[in-house]
């Protein structure tokens, strides 16, 4: 403390705190601390982040400085802090200022998941929100979701339309309530409110009675819509295998896993094995679907066969809103929770949107009056290795951005066609929306546009330049080069790698290897099996599967049979005598035979996601598939995480500096090993180590260290295992995304990290 006749002031800190510091009880964690340090000032919330001037003893000065960065809120983020040391201004006590316009820089926080006070307050029939569907405060509830513009205040959001209760807005307004600025903040008498509708949208019940009626439909096996934070969830209950199949069939849905909502960790247990960190994964702010592996004596009366048909893994998430929290808390059993959409498109958010396009699926609707500003899919995230993987970005983590070790020109990137997301770089942060999915139905395109023209006015982004994918045909590539804006075409698999290494802040030199499905190669054929070198001149192509011939083109994406004819005709005059009995009529073979001889619809690929699909179709896996990937991860799943150390021969040949990985020695000892009636398990398992062999092989004749995975193919958590194992027994060292997905949904910015480098 000053001494008698000193001056009270002597220094003035001011603090511009960048990153996810706006609706995260960040200004009333300042507030408290300023106050309890004795220092005045003032906080406010500006569109580049959170300013702060505080003013006292320089020792305590330091003190809250230090304080800031150690003890802020856990869900903030900060990215960085400009310090200013300047002389005192004689403020009298600590304010917290109105919000102050300017170019924007805040970043918009994700949707969270219902935190532990709020849980209890829900639940306690004593408490004034008990069973209040939209209970929140400012460690949790819907934040992008919900946003129009920043900075992040109630009017920018679509709860301008309700107004506040007297004690909601005492909440509001007390610094020291968890409540304060809570932008959604709302109770049963001020705040939005659900309605139970029939399938053509006729009122049955509202408020806390349509949540009862609701519960009563679902115990009864009908399937209802319900309205979530981010879009809709088709619901029914995971034991009731004529429900589900009712369900499947109307979303002609007929085999993809679908994921489930249990109402505890506890009922989690009884189905599948759960690791400390999957455990905590679950319970997270985020809480994605976490992948888990089934237990033998899963409780099939809790979860039938017919949800993960053939699949020794579940997609499993824990309630994270007020509403689902009520839900499963009443009924007590798990219900499946699939994206309220047909196939192909984007899920519904607007319930009369929803009557009119799952009125054929849903036999009620669960709905609520808060408007839903912006789509937003639940995340999917695995553990590997003790560390979490996010195979899908959405709720939770969309769209907080990576951060460049540099500032980046301004882009757009408009990512690929399957999987798509988009990208903006500003600054430098590169910001990646929300996963929009296959870019094939018009509503997904328009979905498309939406996120597009959202995330621009959001950030008031002004890009210079539109990247895209080299594919000619792929609607994003027509959106970017109708921008108007210089458009900067980037290779697939390129794009890829950089992604990463944005992610990871990897510098070259590197080895890059991808293996996916498709991705047009810069010799027009149909990349997928790839080895890359990135150095300082940029990212070449020194490697790939041995090339075959993929008849009829796009069918063989979803007929593992044309796959293996294709690769099989690369051995034999006569494919079909290696082929399982039945795979293809005497007509087909004849049609098939003139496509790869011709080379007429037979595009020729390196894809390492075909190789497992042709393996899969020597092994009588799948000839036909339903899902992206269904047969390879069946091939996967037959291994059953079987790391065998004994791989099959394969060779590696060099043509003009560029190594070809010859599998046909590998292909004639599977042949061989099944038609000696050897399972296909083992198989599978041995295919798998053969793979990771062949990485490492031609990894080593590279001569880098550190080795960048990517591409969906790594999605196979076995193929990943074997190919670090590999790796790292030869001495490298392998890396892979986690925050952004390995597939399809991470390319975007790795688009605006390629482009930069032009």
């Amino acid at each position: 403390m000053n001494s008698p006749g000193q001056k009270r002031y002597m220094e003035r800190l001011r603090l511009k705190v960048r990153g996810a510091v706006q609706g995260v009880g960040f200004r009333p964690f300042v507030y408290r601390l300023a106050r309890s340090l004795e220092l005045a000032g003032w906080v406010r919330n500006t569109s580049r982040g959170v300013t702060v001037e505080v003013e006292g003893d320089r020792q305590l000065l330091e003190d809250f400085l230090r304080r800031i960065e150690d003890d802020a809120p856990p869900v903030s983020i900060i990215q960085d802090i400009e310090v200013q040391w300047l002389e005192a201004s004689d403020y009298e006590g600590f304010e917290i200022r109105s919000s102050q316009e300017g170019p924007r820089e805040a970043l918009v926080l994700p949707d969270l998941a219902t935190c532990d006070d709020c849980r209890r307050e829900i639940l306690d029939p004593s408490n004034r929100r008990y069973r209040y569907p939209f209970t929140n405060c400012t460690n949790c509830g819907p934040r992008y979701s919900i946003i129009r513009s920043i900075p992040y205040d109630r009017p920018a959001t679509s709860m301008s339309g309700f107004t506040m209760c007297p004690e909601c807005r005492a909440e509001y307004e007390d610094p020291l309530n968890r409540r304060f600025h809570a932008q959604p903040n709302a109770c049963p008498v001020c705040g939005p409110r659900i309605e139970l509708w029939d399938a053509s949208g006729c009122v049955i019940a509202t408020e806390d009675e349509a949540m009862k009626e609701a519960e009563k439909r679902l115990l009864s096996g009908a399937v209802v819509a319900v309205k979530g934070l981010g879009g809709f969830h088709l619901m029914t209950p995971a034991g009731n295998t004529g429900s589900v199949d009712v369900l499947r069939e109307r979303k002609s849905r007929r085999q993809k896993p679908l994921a489930v909502m249990f109402p505890s960790v506890e009922s989690i247990r009884s189905c599948c094995k759960l690791s400390k960190v999957e455990e905590d994964l679950l319970r997270s702010p985020q809480s994605p679907i976490v992948l888990l592996e089934k237990r033998p004596d899963l409780n099939r009366d809790l979860v039938c066969d017919a949800v993960s048909p053939g699949n020794p893994e579940l997609g499993v998430m824990l309630p994270y809103t007020p509403l689902h929290i009520i839900l499963l808390f009443d009924l007590g059993l798990p219900l499946v929770a699939t994206s309220g959409n047909l196939s192909d498109e984007p899920i519904c958010t607007d319930e009369a949107e929803a009557v009119r396009r799952l009125g054929g699926i849903a036999d009620f609707f669960l709905v609520h009056n808060r408007p839903i500003v912006r789509h937003v899919d639940d995340s999917i995230a695995r553990v590997f290795r003790g560390e979490v993987m996010v195979l899908r970005r959405a709720r939770g983590y969309a769209p907080l951005p990576l951060r460049a070790d540099r500032e980046l020109p301004a882009m757009m990137a408009l990512g690929p066609y399957m999987k798509n997301t988009l990208a903006f770089s500003v600054g430098r942060n590169v910001f990646v929306s929300q996963h929009i999915g296959d870019l094939k139905t018009p509503q997904a395109l328009e979905a498309f546009d939406e996120v597009c023209e959202s995330m621009e006015v959001l950030y008031r982004a002004k890009p210079v330049a539109a990247v895209c994918d080299l594919h000619p045909d792929y609607p994003s590539t027509a959106r970017a080069e109708g921008t108007g804006l210089k458009v900067i075409k980037v290779q697939h698999h390129a794009a890829h790698i950089y992604s990463c290494m944005l992610e990871q802040d990897l510098k070259p030199p590197l080895t890059g290897v991808v293996w996916d499905g498709t991705g047009l190669g810069t010799d027009g054929t149909i990349w997928g099996g790839e080895f890359f070198t990135v150095g300082e001149a940029g990212c070449r192509r020194h490697g790939h599967l041995r090339r075959f011939k993929l008849p009829g083109g796009d069918a063989a994406s979803v007929e593992p049979r044309r796959a293996a004819w294709g690769l099989l005709f690369e051995m034999v005059p006569n494919p079909a005598r290696l082929l399982p009995a039945g795979t293809f009529s005497r007509e087909e073979e004849r049609l098939l035979h003139s496509m790869v001889e011709k080379g007429v619809n037979a595009p020729v690929t390196s894809s390492a996601g075909r190789l497992f699909d042709a393996v899969a179709s020597l092994l009588s896996i799948h000839q036909t598939i339903e899902f992206e990937a269904q047969a390879a991860m069946a091939l996967q799943h037959a291994a059953g995480g079987d790391l065998c150390q004994n791989s099959y021969c394969f060779n590696i040949s060099e043509d003009d500096g560029i190594f070809v990985v010859d599998w046909e020695p590998m292909v004639r000892d599977i042949l061989a090993e099944r038609d000696a009636g050897v399972n296909a398990g083992t198989i599978s398992a041995r295919f798998h180590c053969t793979l990771g062999e062949m990485i490492a092989r031609v990894c080593s004749l590279l001569g880098q260290k550190n080795v960048v995975l990517s591409g969906g193919c790594f999605q196979n958590v076995l193929l990943l295992e074997q190919a670090c194992l590999k790796l790292e027994a030869a001495g490298m060292k392998p890396l892979y995304s986690r925050l952004l997905p390995c597939n399809d949904g991470g390319v975007s910015p790795g688009q605006i990290l390629a482009a930069s480098m032009n």
